[in-house]
């Protein structure tokens, strides 16, 4: 499967921003799916995940009750909606897929990859 993200941009701290993944070459819907994230000088990390049919999700501590994860497998799309973004948050955001399943949250666990897209938030 071909993953491509795309949606970020520089919003200020508090602001939102839509993070969509596009999937092509297979069915989104043979995949859990996840996002992670790298700021510079940074490890790559889990930000959050979601299962084949969308029924569970999982979040990293920082982003819980501010992030949202989902899916709608019938346009091949996952989503990550990003609420109350705090300077911290920036990074270059990635969608990933893993037939493994969504408690799964490293990312040796994912074999496949898009091209990330960058979320700045200013202070």
């Amino acid at each position: 499967v071909q993953l491509q993200a795309f949606g970020g941009g520089l919003v200020q701290a508090g602001g939102s921003l839509r993070l969509s993944c596009a999937a092509s070459g297979r069915a989104l819907s043979n995949y859990a799916m996840g996002w992670f994230r790298q700021a510079p000088g940074k490890e790559r990390e889990f930000v959050a995940s979601i299962s084949w049919s969308g029924g569970s999700t999982y979040y990293a501590d920082s982003v819980k009750g501010r992030f949202t994860i989902s899916r709608n497998n019938a346009k091949n799309t996952m989503y990550l909606q990003m609420n109350s973004l705090k300077p911290e948050d920036t990074a270059v955001y990635y969608c990933a897929a893993n037939n493994r399943g969504a408690m799964y949250h490293s990312s040796d666990d994912f074999h496949s990859w898009g091209r990330g897209t960058q979320v700045t938030v200013s202070s």
